[in-house]
C-alpha cells in the first residue's frame, strides 16, 4: 500500500441526528438512501449532494437497522428494517417515499442482523463475450498511483456497470428477503409481496430426513441471500453466527447446510458475496477480514420422489423461477457431496471489529467499515490493501458501492455519510 495520504471524500452528507446505521444506492438512479438509529430515513441526491426528502419510518425508540433497494423489486421500491421487528416496503415517487408503506411484515425478530434482499448473478458482457485486454485503474490526484490489473477473464465489455446490472438482474420474481428468525439461531425467508414466511433454515422436517440444529452456534448475525449462476433458480443463503461460523444453505435442502466453516473466532458481523457468486468477504468482532472462494459444483442430492413438508401449517409450494422450498424428498448427504468454502486471503487487523463489507459490482475492489472509524479498501482478487480512509470520527457502520462502480458510501456513528471516488472504472470509447 502506498504511503501517500489517502484521498478525502468528494462529499460529506450531513443532516442525520443519530448514528447512521445503513446506507444503499438506488440501483439505477443517482440517489442514495440512509437510515439512522432514531428511525429517520433520508434520500440524497448524489450529484448535488443534498437531501431530497426525509421521513421517520420506524420508531425513534428502536430505530432503523437496515435499508435496501434492488432492481429485482422494481425501480420504485425501498425496503427498511427496524429494531421493532418490522420490515417495511416503501414506494418511491416524486423524489420521496409514500406516506405509508405498501407492505409491512411483523417478523417478531428483535436482533441485530441486517436483512438481505436477493443478490442475483452478474454477467459482465453480452452473449458471454469478454474483452481480452487487461484494464488498468488508478486513484485520483490526491492519492496513490497504485494500479489494479484485471485479467481478461474478469474484465468487462464496453457496457457501464449500471447497464450490466440492470440487464442481468431479474425484473420480477426475486421478491424475497432473508432475516434472522424469531428463533435467533434460525434464518427466515419472507415473501415481500404476500408478507408471508416462505422458509425457515434449518427446517424441522420429518424424522429419517437429515437435519441439523444451529442453536449451539448462537444468534445469526449476518446474512446474504443470493442466486448463484449455476443454481438453476434455487436461492442460497450464507449465514454468519455468533460463534464465528458460517453456514451455506441451499433452499432445496432446508435441513442440512451445504457446508459449514469457521473462519472467525468472534461473532460474524458482515457477509458480502461477489456478483459472480464465486466468493465473498466477511468481517467479524475479531481482528481479521476473510476473503474466501466458493465452489457450488457439488450440491446436496435430491430425488424426484415428491413429498410435502408442512411449514407453519401450510404447504410451501415450489416455484423454480425463484427457488421457493421445493417438494422433494431429500437424500442423506455425505461429506463428499458438499460444496466448499475456502479461505482465499486472511487479513490481520491491528484493531478488531468490522461492521460492514462490500464488493464493487465489477468484482475488482472490496471495502470494509471498521469499529476503529476507518474504511479500508482492498484489491478483491489479490487481497492486498489499497487505502485506509480516515474521515469518520466514530464507528463506521456500513459501506456500499453504487451500481455504476463510481461511488463508495460509508455510514458512521458520527451521524454523517461520506462519498468517495476511488479507482474509477475504466471507460472505453
Amino acid at each position: 500500500m502506498s504511503k501517500r495520504p489517502p484521498p478525502d471524500p468528494v462529499a460529506v452528507l450531513r443532516g442525520h441526528r443519530a448514528s447512521v446505521m445503513d446506507v444503499c444506492f438506488h440501483p439505477l438512479k443517482t440517489v442514495l438512501f440512509s437510515g439512522s438509529a432514531d428511525g429517520e430515513l433520508r434520500i440524497w441526491d448524489t450529484i448535488q449532494f443534498r437531501t431530497v426528502s426525509s421521513a421517520w419510518v420506524h420508531s425513534a425508540t428502536h430505530g432503523i437497522l437496515a435499508v435496501a433497494s434492488s432492481a429485482s423489486l422494481g425501480t420504485n421500491k425501498l425496503v427498511s428494517q427496524g429494531r421493532d421487528g418490522t420490515v417495511k416496503v416503501w414506494d418511491i415517487a416524486d423524489g420521496g417515499l409514500s406516506r405509508i408503506p405498501s407492505l409491512t411484515i411483523k417478523t417478531n425478530s428483535y436482533h441485530f442482523c441486517k436483512l438481505s434482499l436477493v443478490k442475483g448473478p452478474s454477467r459482465w458482457s453480452k452473449e458471454g463475450e469478454v474483452s481480452k485486454d487487461s484494464h488498468r485503474m488508478e486513484l485520483g490526484e490526491n492519492s496513490s498511483r497504485e494500479t489494479l490489473e484485471v485479467n481478461g477473464g474478469e474484465a468487462h465489455s464496453n457496457q457501464s456497470c449500471s447497464e450490466i446490472f440492470a440487464e442481468n438482474t431479474y425484473s420480477e420474481g426475486l421478491h424475497y428477503v432473508a432475516i434472522s428468525g424469531e428463533q435467533s439461531s434460525e434464518v427466515e425467508i419472507w415473501d415481500l409481496k404476500s408478507a408471508e414466511r416462505s422458509a425457515r433454515l434449518p427446517l424441522n422436517i420429518p424424522s429419517g430426513v437429515p437435519n441439523v440444529s444451529t442453536k449451539d452456534k448462537g444468534m445469526c448475525m449476518a446474512l446474504q441471500l443470493f442466486l448463484p449462476s449455476k443454481s438453476q433458480g434455487f436461492l442460497n443463503v450464507l449465514a454468519g453466527y455468533e460463534d464465528g461460523s458460517m453456514l451455506l444453505w441451499d433452499i432445496r435442502n432446508p435441513g442440512v447446510p451445504v457446508t459449514s466453516v469457521k473462519f472467525h473466532s468472534e461473532p460474524v458481523l458482515s457477509i458480502y458475496i461477489d456478483g459472480f457468486g464465486k466468493g465473498g468477504i466477511s468481517g467479524a468482532a475479531d481482528d481479521k477480514i476473510v476473503m474466501y472462494s466458493m465452489d457450488d459444483t457439488t450440491k446436496p442430492k435430491v430425488s424426484d420422489q415428491k413429498v410435502s413438508y408442512r411449514l407453519d401449517s401450510k404447504i410451501v409450494k415450489y416455484d423454480k423461477s425463484v427457488g421457493v422450498l421445493p417438494l422433494f424428498k431429500l437424500e442423506p448427504i455425505s461429506q463428499d457431496d458438499w460444496g466448499t468454502c475456502v479461505v482465499k486471503k486472511e487479513i490481520s487487523l491491528e484493531r478488531p471489529g468490522i461492521s460492514g463489507t462490500s464488493i464493487r459490482p465489477d468484482g475488482k475492489i472490496a471495502a470494509t467499515a471498521g469499529w476503529d472509524h476507518r474504511v479500508r479498501i482492498y484489491n478483491y482478487s489479490k487481497g492486498n490493501a489499497l487505502a485506509i480512509l480516515k474521515y469518520h470520527h466514530a464507528t463506521c457502520n456500513a459501506v456500499t458501492y453504487s451500481s455504476d462502480c463510481k461511488l463508495l458510501a460509508s455510514a458512521s456513528e458520527d451521524t454523517t455519510v461520506a462519498l468517495w471516488e476511488l479507482y474509477p472504472p475504466q471507460t472505453q470509447t
